[in-house]
């Protein structure tokens, strides 16, 4: 092939590509003036948004479409408000503040380190008696279990720590109460007419934690198959009805209450009795208030919540909170409102946070009940019944 004839090949080959190029930009400038005229349609007669609809990829059976971004929040929220929590169980809970009140035993090892020291001088037995009465054990107890200490370790004549602590272990335990009976009762009345369900009343100072004591009762009666309606009869400070709701929700619970700050706590209570009857509830628990302004006006307003409360549920329990760490100074709040309540049980709160476990010992004695439940860290299930043998155990662990 010749030079010519390939000059001649080469520019036919260009010019066919340069011919196809401009068939193919002809087609596409075609097309989109279609489009572009379509869609000046579509806008002139409102139809953009149909075409748009249309295009759109058809969602699941069982889905609805958001009418706006903001309409996810709301969904999330109310997401989150539907969702039950399932509280722990009585017995994991006992094992788990098992350590956490040993690993809080000051008591007992001091205690310990003191008895194992051999023959004992009139020092070492008055530094045991300090250290009791700095626990909280009271002063009765104290006496009495010194007496029987000086008694037992003469007689036995031993130093050993196995056994002294042993002898510790046991006069304790007597002194703690473990022939006690600290159930709840927590058993409905069925007549001829209907189910009535039991009745708790929580009391207390404001502080002791009443409210949060309550949600996480709420929680461990749930975990043991119970059925439960709260009422926030604790209608003098708003935060506590809002408070009672939110644990009563986490573990999909009712709750009565009032919206009106300072209505009549003792119609919150009936409302709350009311309601648990209709809806076959197995426990109503009714928060109160702490106001402390005068012994007569606090027995006129638990008096009024006791009677309405009574007359469509059987009152089985009154618990009153007690804070560990306030120790005697918080005891003579307690008493008074043991004398106005008819109290029939104790919840000691943060026995965790402090090294004073004898005030288990001493606001037994002075108050003439039973401690029912114990309070060992700020979790939602850190509430459990209390055991004291357990109690004692891990105190000299």
């Amino acid at each position: 092939m010749t030079t010519e004839q390939l000059i001649i090949l080469i520019i036919a080959a260009v010019c066919v590509l340069i011919g196809a190029g401009i068939a193919l930009w002809t087609r596409r400038s075609s097309s989109s003036t279609e489009i572009s005229g379509q869609t000046r349609e579509q806008l002139e007669s409102g139809d953009a948004g149909s075409e748009q609809e249309t295009s759109q990829p058809e969602l699941p059976s069982g889905h609805e479409e958001l009418a706006d971004p903001e309409s996810a929040t709301g969904m999330q929220e109310s997401a989150d408000d539907i969702f039950v929590e399932i509280p722990e169980a009585a017995g994991s809970r006992l094992e788990r503040l098992r350590g956490r009140l040993a690993a809080s035993g000051a008591l007992g090892r001091t205690l310990l380190s003191i008895l194992s020291r051999g023959d004992l001088s009139e020092a070492d037995w008055e530094e045991l008696e300090d250290t009791l009465l700095m626990a909280d054990v009271g002063l009765d107890a104290t006496t009495e279990l010194m007496d029987i200490l000086r008694t037992q370790t003469k007689v036995k004549a031993t130093t050993d720590a196995g056994e002294v602590r042993a002898i510790l272990r046991q006069e304790l335990i007597k002194l703690v109460g473990a022939d006690t009976d600290r159930s709840l009762n927590l058993e409905p009345v069925i007549d001829d007419d209907s189910r009535h369900p039991a009745a708790l009343l929580i009391v207390g100072v404001n502080g002791t934690g009443k409210t949060t004591t309550t949600g996480k009762l709420a929680r461990l009666l749930v975990a043991d198959g119970k059925r439960l309606v709260l009422g926030a009869a604790d209608t003098f400070r708003a935060a506590a009805a809002d408070q009672l709701s939110t644990w009563g929700a986490r573990v999909g619970v009712d709750v009565v209450r009032s919206d009106r700050e300072g209505a009549d706590p003792a119609s919150v209570a009936f409302e709350a009795v009311r309601v648990a009857r209709e809806s076959a509830a197995d426990v109503v628990i009714v928060d109160t208030a702490g106001r402390l302004q005068n012994k007569a006006g606090l027995m006129d307003e638990l008096g009024k919540i006791k009677r309405v409360m009574e007359k469509s549920a059987p009152l089985r329990e009154v618990l009153l909170v007690l804070d560990a760490t306030t120790g005697q100074n918080g005891m003579s709040q307690a008493k008074v409102f043991a004398e106005v309540a008819g109290i029939t049980g104790i919840v000691l709160t943060k026995l965790d946070g402090t090294a004073k476990g004898g005030i288990v010992i001493s606001v037994q004695r002075e108050l003439g009940v039973p401690v029912k439940l114990v309070g060992l860290g700020e979790g939602a299930d850190d509430l459990a019944p209390f055991d004291p043998t357990d109690f004692v155990d891990s105190l000299l662990s």
